[in-house]
């Protein structure tokens, strides 16, 4: 049975604690520091489908005041007051919030497209912030956002929650361990089945309830699911893309949206290392997952599994039934010279955590953020994770659009 938020929140800290995750994972500290449980007061800005999620996350952390909420679209206006109560006040204009609240930090949840303002607006303020990802739409705008943070020296967090899911830390610790040898390539992808569309009540609301379909508000694809995996693959591999090239179209959902459904990538990395991409929304039946994989085995980051490239070799009976059972025996000539089938390897897989573990990271990475935020204590790293990955992102959806090899943009601040 899964456990309540607030123990699996200690449960996590002490297994940090004790040194189960990588030493390179410095920002999980927060989590177990012996500290005053001053209380953090915080506001909203876009309650939405996502900053719900997040303002219920936020209210199972100790020592959390949502005191505040901001959101210009009536239903989810309504529903964020009643999730907090009638003693939080609500606004339709982040700025008079900003100007009129006795805040610590805001967390932002709303279109892309907004990101950028709403986030240096609020470093400006003097507040700490929490941003959902991908960083922002635009490189000028994913550096300005950087540069606030460091003009300002506020935490700057965005939403990539895999920083803190138990499976992806267990799993990079074993890779700096070497249990699959050097990375030699990194294969990701996401697939869902839907049309990424939601209910309009009334036409005129189309482009703003659906605004993930339409370039204007998003890089579709790109920027809502890809930045998460690219982020790990910067993590992973400790550098950044020198170039990508990539396709996209709408060859399923042929609605009226102006985002691609399917997309396909490949990163190349300074290092010789390729991060190669996928997503569409067409089918699901693979998923999403992270392979990273090397000369010894491959991990699933998603899912925290290893798979040795030379297992262990079954009992010599159990070997001799699975060759008959698959008809393989000796090489077999086809056309003069040999060939033999390249099958998959035959590991079914061990799973690198003592016990099933739900959470993808976003309620740990929430407890995290408020305990920074009370301690005032930043981390430049954690946000570089951010901006890196968005601008990754970016350079992907811009060599789609633009049919051309893409290189890392020049004149940024990292």
């Amino acid at each position: 049975m899964e456990t309540d938020r607030r123990d699996f929140i200690r449960t996590f800290s002490a297994l940090a604690a004790a040194g189960v995750f990588s030493a390179r994972m410095p920002w999980l500290s927060g989590l177990y520091a012996q500290e005053a449980l001053r209380k953090v007061k915080l506001g909203m800005i876009g309650v939405g489908s996502r900053g719900s999620l997040l303002l219920t996350l936020l209210q199972e952390v100790p020592g959390v005041e949502i005191t505040c909420f901001c959101d210009d679209y009536e239903p989810n206006f309504d529903r964020a007051q009643q999730m907090i109560g009638a003693g939080a006040t609500g606004y339709t204009d982040y700025r008079k919030m900003l100007d009129q609240e006795q805040i610590d930090g805001v967390v932002i949840a709303t279109p892309l497209d907004l990101h950028a303002r709403m986030t240096i607006d609020a470093l400006d303020a003097g507040l700490h912030v929490f941003c959902e990802k991908a960083m922002a739409k635009t490189y000028e705008e994913c550096d300005l956002m950087l540069q606030a943070h460091r003009r300002n020296n506020k935490i700057l967090y965005i939403g990539h929650q895999r920083l803190f899911s138990a499976r992806t830390l267990k799993g990079i610790k074993e890779i700096e361990r070497g249990s699959i040898g050097d990375v030699t390539q990194i294969r990701a992808y996401w697939h869902r089945n839907n049309d990424w569309r939601r209910p309009v009540p009334s036409p005129e609301l189309e482009r703003r309830i659906n605004w993930r379909l339409y370039r204007e508000y998003s890089c579709g694809l790109m920027t809502e699911l890809a930045s998460h995996h690219l982020q790990v693959a910067n993590w992973i591999l400790r550098e950044n893309p020198d170039y990508v090239w990539g396709s996209g179209s709408i060859n399923h959902w042929k609605d009226g949206r102006e985002v691609y459904d399917n997309v396909n990538l490949v990163y190349h990395y300074p290092s010789g290392t390729h991060v190669v991409y996928d997503s569409l929304i067409s089918n699901k039946k693979y998923g999403m997952q992270i392979e990273v994989q090397g000369p010894l085995g491959t991990i699933e980051l998603e899912t925290a599994y290893i798979f040795k490239e030379f297992p262990e070799p079954a009992p010599g009976i159990l070997q001799l039934l699975n060759n008959i059972e698959k008809q393989v025996f000796d090489v077999v000539p086809v056309g003069g010279p040999t060939w033999v089938p390249e099958d998959p390897s035959e590991d079914r897989g061990t799973y690198l955590l003592e016990r099933i573990i739900k959470s993808d990271g976003t309620d740990i990475q929430m407890a995290s953020f408020v305990s920074d935020v009370r301690n005032n204590r930043l981390d430049p790293w954690l946000t570089e994770q951010g901006y890196s990955s968005g601008i990754a992102t970016l350079m992907g959806y811009e060599s789609m659009l633009s049919n051309r090899i893409v290189t890392w943009p020049e004149g940024l601040s990292l």
